[in-house]
């Protein structure tokens, strides 16, 4: 009979394509992974990997065999959760999703308090702009910056994400201000993956092309690049609000409401919701919203 830790090394071999980084993943040696993987083919009678000189790849019997796997094992570490939370008290393993710069600038303190509440919680976060898929990969629960959570999920907002356009006073000494939206058309600007950036006014969107200088998908190196005099950023105010307190960065166009998002701690509607993931939502909205006094929990460059 196939046991859940030999479901548990295919997984792993099958998500990373080979053998080496699957072992890393796991704690143990490649060639313990590769005799049970070896195993379990005989054992089925069946090959479940291509093997070629680069990489590995599920064959077609594989990939039927992968989907069940990760179901077993999804339905094992929802079971076992079930269980343990029957005791009162946080434990087992949390899995969370989280954006790399909300990560560090806004969550870190917020878990580490969290974590000295629950000391028997283990938590494994993931800190990537990567968008995952929860229910395949397994996470618990994800964050995400947005305007507009996704169908089929529950979505908590944990706080606001009002947006920020800045630039540093040496930008603003050697080409200006503007003075409205319109005026970017003649500014340097550093954005996320936009073509386009958006301001309300009278209640009408107003949705402003740009022809961004740079464009990347991490906040802080906008952040830093505006700070050297670049060009103007829209990111949300997080990134930028100790910049702003310092003089380091100016607000542009403070008169024109913008759009606004959230950071949203969400979980798909068909999965069962642990109570560890429910505890941190709740402990999350309540520290963001009101951080303890004398915390600090937006890092300082």
């Amino acid at each position: 009979m196939t046991s859940f830790e030999d479901l548990h090394f295919f997984v792993e071999v099958v998500k990373h394509g080979n053998f080496t980084t699957a072992a890393q993943s796991l704690g143990i040696s490649k060639q313990l992974v590769s005799r049970r993987i070896i195993a379990l083919e005989a054992r089925l009678g069946m090959r479940l990997l291509q093997r070629t000189t680069r990489k590995l790849s599920a064959t077609e019997t594989g990939k039927v065999f992968f989907q069940r796997a990760q179901t077993i094992l999804q339905a094992l570490h929802e079971a076992e959760l079930e269980v343990s939370n029957r005791s009162g008290d946080l434990r087992g393993l949390l899995k969370i999703s989280v954006p790399l710069s909300y990560a560090s600038l806004r969550l870190a303190p917020a878990l580490t308090a969290f974590m000295q509440q629950h000391p028997q919680l283990e938590i494994w976060l993931d800190a990537d702009n990567r968008h995952v898929d929860m229910v395949s990969e397994g996470y618990d629960m994800v964050i995400r910056v947005t305007d507009q959570p996704e169908e089929g999920m529950v979505a908590r907002k944990l706080e606001d994400a009002a947006m920020s356009y800045c630039c540093s006073p040496a930008y603003i000494a050697q080409h200006g201000i503007p003075s409205t939206p319109q005026a970017l058309a003649k500014h340097i600007c550093l954005t996320h993956r936009a073509s386009e950036w958006q301001f309300v006014e009278h209640d009408q969107i107003h949705r402003i092309p740009i022809q961004p200088r740079l464009k990347s998908n991490h906040g802080e190196v906008l952040r830093d690049a505006a700070l050297a005099g670049l060009g103007i950023t829209g990111l949300p105010a997080f990134y930028v609000a100790a910049d702003l307190q310092a003089g380091r960065l100016v607000e542009v166009l403070a008169d024109y409401r913008r759009p606004q998002g959230g950071i949203y701690a969400m979980y798909p509607y068909h999965k069962q919701v642990s109570a560890n993931t429910l505890a941190l939502i709740e402990h999350l909205r309540q520290w963001l919203q009101a951080p303890p006094a004398g915390t600090a929990i937006t890092a300082v460059t």
